[in-house]
Parts: C-alpha cells; sequence; structure tokens
C-alpha cells in the first residue's frame, strides 16, 4: 500500500511507527518521504551538518529487510533521527560545529546512538550545532517566517534539531542542554522540547561542555513523540556517573495517561518577568486567566535570582577546562564569545566553583516540598519569540535555573507572539520525576486545546 509522500512526511512518530509496522508503506518509502521534505524546504532551513542520502536509504533498505525477516519491531522501528553533530556517530563525521574538529569521525557510537538504533531507529543525518555548543550561531534558520519576511533564529545550541523537526524532515531529534539549548530551540521552532532530570539519560559519546550541567534532551512533533524517544535513550551507562542503576521509567505510558485528579500548577514568573517581551507577558496572561483555578502564583526562594550567576561559574570554569586543546591551538579560530568564556573561566578559584556547586542540594531543597503542593511549575520558556536575525541564538535566562538544579523541563508548543511566531510555554517537574511532568503536560496541552474550541 503506498501513501502521499507529503502525508507521510507530516506524520508524529508514533503514526508513522503504527504505520510502518502494520505494512501501510515500507522504511524505504517513508525515507523517500522524507528526504524530499529536505530537497523541498532544507536550502532555507539549513538545519543539516550532514545529511548522506544514499545512507540514509540503506539504512531505511535494511529496516525493511530486517522486518521482512521477521525480526522484532523495536519501540523506534522505521523512524528517522536527526543527531545533533556533538553526539558521536561512528558511520557520519561528528564536528561539533567547529572548523577545529573538521573531519573528525569518531570510532563508536555514543551511548544515545546505540540505543536508537537499537530499538529499530535510524539517523537520519547530523543536525547544525552552534560553535562546540555554546552561543556562536551556526548557518540554521528558523523555519517560521513571520508576515515581514525577516530572518529569526532557531535558537541554540541545538539549532539544526528543533529546526528539522519544526520543518518536517524529521518527526525526532536529540539535541543536549549545558543551560537553555532544548527548551530555547523548541519554543522558538514551535516544536515539543524535553530536557529530562539530570542523570536519566547518558552523556556517553557526548561532546562534553560542562560535566556538572550538560544533558541529553529530545525534540518531537507531539508529546508522545518526545515520551517515545526519552525513554528509549533513558537508563544507566556506566561510563556515565551521573546516571544510576534503577529502573527505566514507563514515560510514553505515564505521558499519555489520564491525571488521577486535574492538576495544580505554580506559577513562577522568575526574576526577570520584567525582561519578557510585551506581546509574550500579554500571551501568558491569557493562559494564567484560561488556568484559573488550576493555577496559582508561586514565589521562588530570594536565592534563586543568584543561581545564574552561579551556574555561570561553573559553566565557565568547566568550559575552560573541556576547551583548553582548542584553545591553546586555535584561538584565532574561535569565535570572541567562546574565546571570551574561557578566559573568564580561567580566572574561577577552585573555591568559587566549589562554592558555586555546594548551592545546587541547598536551593534543590528549599523547592522538594513545593511539588507536595503543585504537580509542576509553570513558567516562559524565553524571553518572548525567536529574535530577528542569525547574530544571537537568543538569551536562556529562563532556562538557567531548572538546568542549574538538574530539573525535568518541558517546552509545550501553545502560545504565539504578536508577529505570529511560535513562543513556548515552559512546565518544570520535580527532579526524578519525568513521568508526572509528562502526565501534567497531556492535561495542559489538552486545556488549551479544549478552551480553543
Amino acid at each position: 500500500m503506498s501513501l502521499d509522500p507529503a502525508l507521510l512526511a507530516a506524520l508524529s512518530a508514533t503514526e508513522a511507527r503504527t504505520r510502518l509496522v502494520a505494512g501501510e508503506c515500507s522504511v524505504t518509502d517513508y525515507a523517500q518521504a522524507l528526504l524530499a521534505r529536505v530537497d523541498a524546504v532544507d536550502a532555507q532551513v539549513q538545519a543539516w551538518a550532514h545529511l548522506d542520502r544514499a545512507h540514509a536509504l540503506a539504512q531505511a533498505e535494511a529496516a525493511d529487510e530486517a522486518h521482512a525477516q521477521g525480526e522484532p519491531d523495536g519501540p523506534l522501528f522505521g523512524l528517522a533521527v536527526g543527531v545533533k553533530d556533538i553526539i558521536d556517530t561512528a558511520d557520519l563525521p561528528t564536528e561539533d560545529g567547529t572548523v577545529l574538529h573538521a573531519g573528525r569521525t569518531p570510532r563508536e557510537d555514543a551511548a544515545v546512538v546505540r540505543r536508537l538504533r537499537a530499538a529499530g531507529g535510524w539517523v537520519m543525518g547530523k543536525t547544525v550545532t552552534t560553535e562546540l555548543a555554546t552561543y556562536a550561531p551556526g548557518k540554521t534558520r528558523n523555519p517560521h517566517v513571520p508576515a515581514s519576511g525577516a530572518v529569526h533564529t532557531p535558537g541554540g545550541s541545538s539549532s539544526g534539531s528543533a529546526a528539522a523537526v519544526a520543518a518536517g524532515m524529521v518527526p525526532l531529534a536529540i539535541g543536549t542542554q549545558t543551560n537553555g539549548s532544548v527548551i530555547r530551540p523548541a519554543s522558538f521552532c514551535g516544536v515539543y522540547g524535553f530536557k529530562p532530570s539530570a542523570g536519566l539519560i547518558p552523556r556517553t559519546g557526548v561532546l562534553t561542555q560542562s560535566p556538572a550541567f550538560d544533558a541529553v534532551g529530545v525534540f518531537g512533533r507531539t508529546l508522545d513523540d518526545v515520551a517515545l524517544l526519552a525513554e528509549v535513550l533513558t537508563g544507566h551507562d556506566p561510563q556515565d556517573p551521573k546516571t544510576r542503576l534503577r529502573a527505566a521509567p514507563p514515560l510514553l505510558r505515564l505521558a499519555g495517561a489520564e491525571a488521577p485528579l486535574p492538576p495544580t500548577l505554580g506559577w513562577v514568573a522568575t526574576p526577570f518577568w520584567d525582561r519578557v517581551a510585551a506581546d509574550a507577558q500579554a500571551a501568558f496572561g491569557e493562559l494564567l486567566a484560561l488556568l484559573e483555578g488550576r493555577v496559582a502564583p508561586f514565589e521562588l526562594p530570594a536565592s534563586a535570582a543568584d543561581a545564574v550567576g552561579w551556574h555561570r561559574t561553573v559553566m565557565e570554569a568547566d568550559i575552560a577546562g573541556s576547551f583548553e586543546l582548542e584553545y591553546e591551538r586555535g584561538r584565532d579560530q574561535i569565535s570572541a564569545s567562546l574565546r571570551g568564556q574561557i578566559e573568564r573561566g580561567r580566572q574561577v578559584t577552585a573555591v568559587e566553583h566549589r562554592k558555586a556547586l555546594a548551592r545546587v542540594p541547598v536551593l534543590l531543597e528549599s523547592l522538594e516540598s513545593v511539588f507536595d503542593h503543585y504537580d509542576a511549575l509553570i513558567t516562559p520558556a524565553t524571553l518572548g519569540t525567536a529574535p530577528a536575525g542569525l547574530e544571537s541564538t537568543g538569551d536562556p535566562v529562563m532556562c538557567t535555573l531548572w538546568t542549574y538544579l538538574g530539573m525535568p523541563a518541558l517546552s509545550l508548543p501553545l502560545l504565539h507572539g504578536e508577529n505570529g511566531l511560535p513562543l513556548g510555554v515552559q512546565l518544570v517537574g520535580r527532579r526524578g520525576d519525568d513521568a508526572r511532568l509528562l502526565r501534567t503536560a497531556r492535561w495542559l496541552v489538552r486545556a488549551v486545546a479544549d478552551a480553543a474550541g
């Protein structure tokens, strides 16, 4: 049975897998439909750092052959996944967004790539990252173009991953976050973005920037899509000391479950509300009015405002250590912004670094009881819609606190700015309680959809 290629390419991951398993189309047909979409839109979006058409089709054909021979269909059977170009792939280059690593091809896959392949998924290609996953932008453009025709950033550092999903070139993509690099581009590009609790997904084979904060996250077209991919990638890896031996949470099942009671949300304006764009403030005002009776203001501890500085202290010191070789050998070939981070990081003392990290458990403990009263915290994902131009990937400040504390966060594409560009709603959950966060997000998405008619 053949399906219209445009309809195939537009399917969510869970919808596509259902059709592939049922034999309504082949994986090869699906791959060709996605590649046709790439041909149609990527000249404008430029989401891919490396995409080999022949290699993509060869993977799809291998999946069809395995299916025909009766091999079990994994949870990602036949699904194409975009992989951020700081995540190692043995069959494709991993150049980390810098000329200093040009031509680098790893000897083995990262842990997450091994897991997605074992689950029946295949790597469509490597998505554009900012320089060494920091702030200097890559070539990718936001797929959403307002009436003015202006070019807007997709966010960063997982620029290509978010844009590839938003533009319909893949149903799923993997990114990373050390500050706001999953949640921010998900908000700007209007897709679902999920940054799990620290230690849920292993980082083995992923470029190290800041071991304290680096996290793998996922992008998808629906809430089920991000839950599906995250569940496959979750689990202990002895090479990543932040992961633990524990049963993998059933994220997909619980993401689709009904909450036993209507959730209660804590509204967090954050200390940076006065920097949020006026149209974004208005959009959140309307959302809060819609949720009346299920949402209440929550005031963060006073120390939360200092978390941005503590995070910067640790992150820049870690960046200075992680990229010391690049700085020593090629400082003239890295951006001024990265040089500045490295040079500031070199000035951080061991005592300052240790003190800034020691604040994490203290602040986390002060927030722990909040989740006895609220199912999740609701807050802006960004300061507004995607800024115009490609000089900046936008300010990550609305994500910093939650990344610093290792708490799970979701960006839900529920709002828009006055210019028509997407505006994400960020939900934050108790650290380690990712499944509950996904279930609460399901309720919120349905509540907004019901109100919209």
